[in-house]
């Protein structure tokens, strides 16, 4: 982390952030030390929360206020301000928030942040100049992903085109636009071993960005995916549901005192048959099942074996009768309190256990269900954002504590084929983790882990190598918005982001005149395509001899500080290099101290 800001190329640009949870503060830690920017945020109390982390932030200037008015607006200089984000995890909030602030300051650009991204597409026609972004659906399918062991899933729209990020050896070549990263999966089986990201040979990244043909098109769901594989997987979904209702209505102790009895009915059977020479095996059947059932005439003239099996079967008659009426009366009354309670009382056998059903957790179990998958939901309230919708799909969920064993084993993680949790703290995350781990020592483990550090500690010690941070993933994203900048996609990869965006060039600029080879910086950018000004198509894959003219359009694949250089070539004529002191209490020579960092998530 860096102790001071860079040094802009022209004035900062002035930023307003309301919001004190993980988001707010990767938000502003972008704005200052990728941009440059004068950020000043809007905590309901810098003293709680992730206030005191957002305030000791260098240069950041805070106002505090329980609520998001004119007065604090104004306070927080919003009149002069260049853009407002509302990142507060509260949807109608936040939009009246924005409608006070447009009132104020109607050139104002908004990012909102939103749950409900249907209202949000709805209200976004309401402002001049706003969008309108969900962390959730950008985290989403990069835990699901992980969850079913398989590259990020990261996929979007172009004209003409549909990306996806995928393994070489799993596209043909022809298909490949650019390489995204090597990977260096030595003792682990996740992608936060050890990257590169944007190599100096793009051939030899494993991971790529690939364009789909025609040919394909119908295949691609995000997850390298078939519409045949998804139907599969849902008939196998509704057998196994069929199949563990059909457990959850069975006592197994009196359905096995049932079965002894059967076997020594027809124990009772076999020996007549054998006994008596001269009766069929039909007949043999019909007479012990009717000495059970009718019971039995004594017969003093039988022989002591005729005796001995009669009572035998008259007495496995006698039990069977009340044993198979107590098991169907259980039956009833399970399957009666299944449809009350909503959900299994034993779940499924390779199942996604999902832990926490908050903005991130809601999605996550949806696109597990629509993919096909069974899905078991542990949340500690009943009333989680996400209980509803697990009822509606049929997802068991289970109200408890996921950090205690008891509520893992309820939810049989001790079989299931991932855990995936995803509650808002990190400790108890882990905690969490550690449960299933020792009930399940083969299990795939998922967590939802904010601080890097805390990451690789837990790694390196639990050996537990697969986290993400929805904060991480989703603030590059709100940052660049907030810049005004066409960001396409967000591509994570492990703990680490690459963006996806268009960057116009403007005349006059460093770009200007320049070739496409000249852009390209390995371990910061890449060109994946080339708009030309007044020309229909762009062209992918651009030579790097081919010339860049002012007016065109530039399609990249960048990291953070990447993009950030190439929008200020793109956009600012070139400035005279000044010479850098070296000299003892220089500021370029400030030693990089980080401010502390808390461990939620």
């Amino acid at each position: 982390m860096h102790a001071v800001p860079p040094t802009p190329s022209a004035a900062p640009r002035r930023f307003v952030v309301y919001g004190d949870d993980p988001l707010a503060m990767r938000l502003i830690d972008e704005l200052v030390f990728r941009y440059a920017a004068e950020v000043t945020a809007v905590l309901p109390s810098a003293e709680r929360n992730y206030g005191p982390q957002i305030s000791l932030i260098p240069g950041i200037r805070v106002v505090e206020a329980t609520r998001l008015n004119t007065d604090a607006l104004l306070a927080a200089g919003i009149t002069e301000a260049d853009a407002l984000a509302l990142v507060k995890q509260d949807d109608v909030g936040n939009i009246d928030a924005a409608l006070t602030a447009q009132e104020l300051n109607p050139d104002l650009r908004l990012i909102i942040r939103m749950f409900n991204m249907s209202l949000g597409h709805g209200i976004r026609r309401l402002f001049n100049n706003c969008a309108v972004l969900s962390d959730a659906s950008m985290a989403a399918p990069a835990f699901v992903a992980a969850a079913l062991g398989e590259v990020e899933p990261s996929h979007f729209r172009l004209p003409g085109r549909t990306l996806f990020v995928a393994r070489r050896a799993e596209v043909p070549a022809r298909q490949v636009l650019c390489g995204l990263a090597t990977i260096d999966q030595t003792g682990s089986d996740d992608t936060t071993a050890s990257q590169n990201l944007l190599p100096p040979d793009l051939d030899r990244a494993e991971l790529v960005l690939a364009t789909t043909d025609t040919a394909t098109q119908d295949g691609v769901g995000g997850y390298g995916d078939t519409r045949r594989n998804r139907v599969r997987r849902r008939a196998r979904l509704h057998l196994a549901g069929v199949l563990a209702a059909v457990r959850a209505l069975i006592n197994r102790k009196l359905w096995l005192a049932a079965a002894a009895l059967v076997v020594v009915l027809v124990a009772g059977t076999v020996a007549l048959a054998i006994r008596e020479d001269d009766l069929t095996p039909w007949t043999a059947a019909y007479l012990t099942l009717l000495t059970a059932v009718g019971g039995a005439n004594p017969d003093v003239r039988l022989s002591l074996y005729q005796q001995v099996l009669q009572t035998v079967v008259t007495l496995a008659g006698v039990a069977l009768v009340p044993v198979i009426t107590a098991a169907v009366v259980e039956a009833v009354v399970n399957a009666r309190l299944a449809i009350a309670l909503g959900r299994l009382r034993q779940p499924f056998t390779g199942h996604i256990v999902v832990i926490g059903l908050g903005n991130v957790g809601t999605r996550v179990i949806r696109q597990l269900h629509e993919l096909g998958y069974a899905v078991v939901a542990i949340d500690r309230a009943e009333n989680a954002r996400g209980a509803e919708l697990a009822q509606q799909l049929g997802i068991p969920l289970i109200v408890g504590d996921a950090s205690r064993e008891e509520t893992l084993r309820a939810a049989s993680v001790q079989t299931c084929r991932a855990l995936v949790v995803l509650s808002t703290d990190d400790v108890t995350n882990l905690e969490a983790a550690l449960n299933g781990r020792t009930l399940n020592r083969d299990l795939r483990v998922v967590l939802r882990l904010f601080d890097g550090d805390f990451a690789a500690r837990v790694q390196q010690a639990f050996g537990i190598t697969i986290s993400r941070s929805v904060s991480y993933v989703a603030a590059p994203s709100f940052a660049a918005a907030m810049m005004d900048r066409d960001v396409l996609a967000t591509v994570p990869i492990g703990r680490r982001v690459l963006l996806i965006a268009e960057v116009s060039v403007g005349p006059g600029a460093d770009l200007d005149g320049v070739t496409v080879a000249s852009v390209n910086a390995p371990g910061k950018v890449s060109v994946i395509a080339l708009h030309a000004h007044l020309e229909p198509r762009p062209r992918w894959k651009p030579p790097g001899q081919q010339v860049i003219s002012a007016r065109d359009r530039l399609v990249v694949v960048a990291t953070r500080a990447g993009l950030a250089e190439t929008v200020d070539r793109s956009s600012n004529p070139p400035q005279p290099t000044l010479p850098q002191s070296t000299a003892p209490g220089d500021p370029a020579m400030t030693p990089l101290v980080p401010y502390p960092r808390p461990a939620g998530a």
